[in-house]
This record gives C-alpha cells, sequence and structure tokens, in this order.
C-alpha cells in the first residue's frame, strides 16, 4: 500500500462563494481557510496548495461576538519610534470590513510562502456583488462548488443558532 501525495500539478481548483451576513467573522474564517488549505478535500496534502479559490460578499454585514470583542485593539506600528497606533475591532470591521476579514484568514493560514500563496486565491467584498462570475460558471464542477458553499453555509448558520 503507498501514500497519496497530491502533486500541484494535478490538483483541480474550484470557486466556492461564501456569505459574510449575520455570520460570526471567526466562524466565516474558520471555513475560508479550511477551503483555502485544501482541508475539505480527500486529497489534502499538507506542503502542497491543493485548496479551492474563496469569495466571501457581504463583508460589512459580518459581526464580531462576545462582550469585549469590537472593543479590542487591532495594533500596528510605523517603524519609527512612538509610531504605535491601535484601532478598535469594531471601528476596524466597521470602516474597512475587507480588510478586518482578510486580516483574520491570513492568521489562520501558515506563515510561509505556502500560506502567502493560498491568501492569494481569497477575495473579499463589502458588497453582494463581485466579478468572478465566469470563472464560477466555467468550472467543471460548478454545481459541486455551489453545494460546498451551501454546506459551508449551512454548517455556519447551525453553528450560529445553536451558540
Amino acid at each position: 500500500m503507498k501514500t497519496f501525495t497530491a502533486k500541484p500539478a494535478e490538483v483541480q481548483r474550484e470557486w466556492v462563494v461564501l456569505d459574510a451576513t449575520g455570520v460570526p467573522v471567526g466562524r466565516l474564517c474558520v471555513e475560508a481557510a479550511k477551503i483555502l488549505r485544501g482541508k475539505h478535500k480527500p486529497t489534502f496534502t499538507p506542503h502542497v496548495d491543493t485548496g479551492d479559490h474563496v469569495i466571501i460578499i457581504n463583508a460589512e454585514r459580518a459581526l464580531y461576538t462576545g462582550a469585549n470583542k469590537p472593543k479590542e485593539p487591532i495594533w500596528r506600528h510605523s517603524m519609527y519610534p512612538g509610531g504605535i497606533k491601535s484601532v478598535p475591532k469594531g471601528e476596524f470591521l466597521e470602516k474597512r470590513a475587507d480588510d478586518a476579514i482578510m486580516r483574520t484568514v491570513k492568521g489562520m493560514l501558515p506563515h510561509n510562502s505556502l500560506g502567502a500563496a493560498m491568501l492569494r486565491k481569497l477575495r473579499v467584498y463589502k458588497g453582494d456583488s463581485h466579478k468572478h462570475e465566469a470563472q464560477i460558471k466555467g468550472t467543471p464542477n460548478a454545481e459541486k462548488a455551489q453545494s460546498v458553499a451551501a454546506l459551508a453555509q449551512g454548517r455556519l448558520r447551525r453553528l450560529e443558532t445553536e451558540g
């Protein structure tokens, strides 16, 4: 019996659309990171990028849950003395929702060149329209991509109603 290892040339990529309306940011980003990494596929290989493309729409409608989450600071530094700045997470999500979700997904991916390649397959949009309809319809497994998106949405909504 041989161990299966996916090869980069053999990976078939699909497009998945996730709707962030009313979904907690953390749970949405976990689903997106899992799809980007390829962990939802039986051909997952840790050292090969086997994931699919992910489009997140309605990013401004996602929400932070918990008592202190919207008030928690996000820090950045300009690399100059005294150049540290902070902004509350709730305000950051309100003003730059697409960057907030992108930043959260980035933290859930590997911190190396493989993770950077995975992050390039993520697109986040504030509104409900996106410019990737041709790619979604053009994939040979468009129905399967839609079912994966429906599965992810159903799982997110189920977790939301339980919690």
